[in-house]
């Protein structure tokens, strides 16, 4: 029985690695359809990191960021959170609006619902990609949104994931659309015991 991230094996690291590429394949290839643009994909890097590593690895406490959180429920509990740098807004906003000089602080319900749509699309993608990968139904929430500063955006999961310690896996990856970079991150914090079940699914214990 799994007691806590730390006790991952490097074996489960490599798994939840390929978890990470699939699911961030399957989730840029859905993100691709819908701006009807290629997109080229990093290799993602999957880690276990504790909060105040993920808020320094994003550009600190008081960087702006764009977060979508979604609660996850049935055979894997817990929330996957989408951190995304404003170059992700501009992009979706100017393809769906027409929308230049984006400013991801000023955004209107317009630009939040075509946002929170893509973030929806991302995360049915990338959790429907784990569900046919491990034969686990997964169940998400209605994607909250918010705009804030890094370390206020990871007050949420710090606050209502407590029980699982102060660690994460965190994806780092991201995409390139019209030649532009834009950096992507995703933390996934199953609970212990859904990360357990997840881990005896692909063989690993």
């Amino acid at each position: 029985m799994l007691n806590n991230y730390e006790e991952l094996s490097p074996v489960a690291i490599d798994c939840l690695r390929e978890i990470g590429n699939i699911g961030s394949g399957s989730a840029a290839s859905a993100l691709s359809q819908m701006l009807n643009k290629p997109i080229e994909m990093h290799v993602p890097d999957v880690r276990v990191l504790d909060y105040q590593t993920v808020i320094d690895e994003m550009g600190g406490p008081e960087k702006v960021i764009t977060g979508i959180l979604v609660t996850l429920s049935v055979d894997i509990e817990g929330m996957i959170m989408f951190l995304l740098e404003d170059t992700f807004a501009k992009v979706v906003l100017s393809t769906f609006l027409g929308k230049e000089d984006v400013d991801v602080v000023t955004l209107d319900e317009g630009d939040i619902s075509a946002i929170k749509e893509m973030g929806n699309i991302m995360a049915g993608s990338y959790l429907g990609a784990l569900g046919t990968m491990t034969g686990m139904t997964i169940d998400m929430s209605t994607p909250s949104m918010t705009v804030d500063m890094m370390g206020a955006i990871m007050n949420a999961p710090m606050i209502e994931f407590s029980e699982v310690g102060d660690k994460v896996l965190f994806i780092n990856d991201g995409f390139i659309i019209d030649k532009v970079d834009i950096k992507s991150n995703i933390i996934l914090i199953p609970t212990v015991e859904s990360l357990d079940i997840l881990m005896k699914k692909l063989g690993v214990f």
